[in-house]
């Protein structure tokens, strides 16, 4: 199974250190009361067909979006009815787990309440978060072996006015765990922006980028003040490995 959280931002220019405010906007208590909180995991599950496998770029880009979507999703805010399950999840470890389906057990993915989303050949699945030994059978059947996915192509240059979540490029990390770090540092950049920054992300459809940093720069993203994802080193990487970097345009700007 690949599970990972987040430690929220860090580095020297973060605000805060896991949002700060209640609600969909992050979580409410501190570090300790964290730990103490009952466990809540945010399931994500790709569709991953023997015949047609996804880009393994496409499939990170789409997770990332499919956590803006759910976080800002009527039914995930305020009185929505996912809301008391976000709010549970965001004031505890914030963990993502990455599943993959296809045939029958996509249809029955499908099936449960949740939101999917769709990229150039990925179609990724996100679920109200559940508690960490409370999953759906349908859901705690699914299997994490087969997301080995590859690029066909060099992923093209994002613009320089483009959200771009930059991975770690010393780490060796395979497609589920860098899935749920990119939609960890989607969520990161979500709770670092106005609402009005959020709602103009929104209605673009959340434009997105993951990449791989060059070895040269990313001693200086993880420095930039950009909120930076810290992994709790469950599985693949050691505790505090830095993960990824969230360079949306609107917060890189609050730092020139």
């Amino acid at each position: 199974m690949i599970s990972t959280e987040t430690t929220g931002p860090v580095g020297p220019s973060s605000p805060r250190d896991h949002g700060g405010t209640a609600g969909s906007s992050g979580p409410r208590h501190e570090e300790t009361d964290r730990d103490a909180a009952p466990q809540f995991v945010l399931p994500l599950v790709a569709r991953i067909e023997k015949a047609a496998p996804p880009a393994r770029t496409d499939a990170l880009e789409t997770a990332a979006r499919a956590v803006l979507v759910l976080l800002s999703d009527e039914r995930a805010v305020g009185d929505g009815e996912w809301a008391g399950a976000v709010r549970d999840w965001q004031d505890a470890r914030i963990r993502k787990v990455v599943r993959r389906a296809r045939g029958a057990e996509w249809r029955r993915a499908e099936a449960l309440p949740g939101i999917t989303v769709r990229g150039e050949s990925a179609e990724v699945r996100v679920f109200p978060p559940v508690p960490l030994d409370g999953w759906p059978k349908d859901l705690a059947r699914l299997q994490v072996s087969g997301t080995e996915l590859e690029d066909p192509r060099r992923p093209a240059e994002p613009g320089a006015d483009h959200p771009v979540l930059w991975l770690n490029p010393d780490l060796e990390m395979s497609a589920g765990k860098e899935m749920a770090q990119a939609g960890h540092g989607a969520q990161l950049a979500w709770w670092e922006l106005g609402e009005a920054e959020r709602a103009a992300w929104r209605a673009a459809g959340f434009p997105l980028a993951v990449r791989s940093a060059e070895r040269e720069a990313w001693e200086a993203l993880t420095r930039s003040g950009l909120p930076v994802v810290r992994d709790a080193g469950f599985t693949e990487i050691a505790p505090g490995s830095c993960t990824v970097v969230a360079d949306h345009p609107a917060l890189r700007d609050r730092r020139l």
